[in-house]
């Protein structure tokens, strides 16, 4: 069994990375392009599909080119992207426009209109969120930042465009397209068009009522199936593309947020992870079907078959180390390029609290545990004593802070105390961060082996459960523990009050930048 392997790949904001994996789990290697992020005005976010494709093509034979495996080993490929992002296609699978990525909120002004109404809970007209919350398990957010706000911007926005398209599919299900020729969507990466039943986990279906609600084409949306659902075999092109072999199947695969709950290694009923990569999450699996709208979190479809995933996100995470690299390089007068490791190096000098300086990280808005797209972050109470390494820890410490606030009401969600969370994305190969992530929340950190790699590494786990050489119950055995971090009781009544404040920064704030957003 070990001698087989799934070419996992992982469509990121930033760019692909495509590893080979073997179907017990184990990272053979791994390379990484990037692609190119349009930031529009108006609250725009784009990038070409065409581009991706390119991309992955470049990464997987660079990939192969290092013969870490015969190729003839590779059994399978399965996909994980970006979620909520949309791409109109024509019959022949062409794409008709940019993709709009899960950043772009265009479509807000629409959502509030589909999902206004008296009287209101949190916005929503009580009658529209009780048949989409009943059905789904969610409703469209305000942020217009879900699918089904890109497709409504899309419609009234560019007509020609949503005339023409044959079918909206999520970045994922378009590289399944290109790798297999088929119009597909999985229980998962459909949710966020908020059009399906979802309260049968073994049978999520589109329901017409909400497509009517929605005002969405059915005939515009793809077929669905499961995450671990085998597609098809590669057709020529994709196998010429890529350089593989035609016999090689295609897993259905999953959104990030799902493939990195299986990477993490936290694949039991309430065993919660960390991802901390360009946006962040704390997520874990749960038996049931439950909304909490007020803070933006839901148990929806997951990856597994059977099962329901947390869903909440933090909308920038890792994106507040490259903003402060940016900004402090432009800063930095002997330096032509500030290095991530000389950041993390003059963290690392400064005491924990960053001599009073706090981050907030809402560099793009928030979605969880508050839904305001006019969120804005940055660096408060600074002094002229403040230095840079205070201004570097202060974004470790408010990405940590973040994920705090968004901790307790987790912990009210599942209704149980979280013992200890398990570490993944890029944020989690840095030992320092983790370490400040134990100490903000006060228990041990778990930092998964090879952390950068957990979306490949739990896709290519659902390609092997769906090729049939692993049973689910096996897929935490496959997912090494590299270190374990445990809180340093020490710093406890400091990061307390620091979290007290930083709480209360978004109190005294919010209505600030909902004002200044207008101007």
């Amino acid at each position: 069994m070990t001698d087989q392997h799934i070419l996992a790949i992982d469509l990121g904001t930033s760019g692909p990375k495509v590893a080979i994996v073997s179907v017990s789990g184990r990272i053979v290697g791994g390379v990484a392009e990037t692609t190119d992020l349009q930031l529009l005005t108006g609250g725009g976010a784009e990038q070409d599909p065409a581009a991706w494709w390119q991309a992955i093509c470049r990464a997987t034979r660079r990939l192969l080119g290092q013969q870490l495996v015969p190729t003839a080993s590779i059994v399978g490929v399965a996909v994980t992207s970006q979620w909520s992002g949309t791409v109109p296609v024509d019959e022949q699978g062409s794409p008709l426009m940019n993709a709009i990525i899960w950043m772009d909120s265009r479509g807000a002004r629409y959502v509030a209109a589909l999902t206004g109404g008296f009287p209101k809970i949190e916005g929503y007209g009580v009658d529209k969120l009780w048949h989409w919350v009943r059905k789904t398990g969610g409703i469209p957010t305000h942020s217009g930042k879900d699918s089904i706000a890109h497709i409504l911007f899309i419609r009234y926005e560019r007509p020609e465009i949503y005339r023409r398209t044959y079918k909206f599919l999520e970045p994922k299900d378009y590289i399944n397209l290109r790798l297999t020729g088929r119009f597909a969507a999985t229980f998962d990466s459909i949710t966020l068009h908020w059009v399906t039943d979802n309260r049968d986990i073994h049978n999520v279906r589109y329901d017409e009522q909400l497509l009517r609600m929605a005002g969405i084409d059915r005939e515009k949306l793809p077929e669905l199936v499961r995450a671990t659902d085998v597609l098809g075999s590669l057709t020529p092109e994709a196998a010429r593309d890529l350089g593989l072999d035609e016999h090689v199947e295609v897993v259905a695969g999953t959104p990030d947020i799902h493939s990195a709950a299986v990477g993490s290694g936290a694949v039991a009923d309430y065993a919660v992870h960390c991802y901390v990569g360009t946006s962040s999450w704390l997520s874990c699996h749960v038996p049931f079907k439950k909304t909490d709208v007020v803070h933006n979190m839901a148990s929806l479809p997951s990856a597994l078959p059977g099962r329901y995933l947390l869903i909440n996100e933090h909308e920038t995470a890792g994106a507040c180390l490259i903003f402060a690299k940016t900004v402090l390089q432009q800063a930095q007068v002997d330096s032509e390029n500030l290095l991530f490791e000389e950041l993390e190096a003059a963290a690392a000098g400064a005491a924990p609290g960053s001599g009073g300086a706090i981050f907030t990280p809402w560099l793009h808005g928030e979605r969880s545990p508050v839904d305001d797209r006019t969120m804005r972050g940055g660096w408060h109470n600074l002094s002229l004593q403040t230095t840079q390494g205070d201004l570097v820890r202060a974004v470790y410490e408010g990405v940590a802070l973040n994920t705090r606030w968004l901790f307790k009401y987790v912990e009210r969600f599942i209704k149980r105390r979280i013992d200890s969370v398990h570490m993944v994305g890029g944020g989690a190969r840095s030992a320092f961060w983790c370490q400040i992530h134990a100490d903000v929340l006060q228990r041990p950190v778990h930092q998964v082996q090879d952390p950068l790699q957990a979306n490949t590494r739990g896709v290519a786990l659902l390609g092997a459960v769906g090729l049939r050489y692993l049973a689910v119950e096996e897929v935490d055995r496959c997912v090494p523990i590299a270190q374990t971090f445990e809180p340093n009781p020490a710093h406890k009544q400091l990061y307390d009050d620091y979290f007290d404040a930083f709480v209360e920064i978004y109190r005294k704030t919010n209505g600030l930048y909902r004002w200044l957003s207008k101007k």
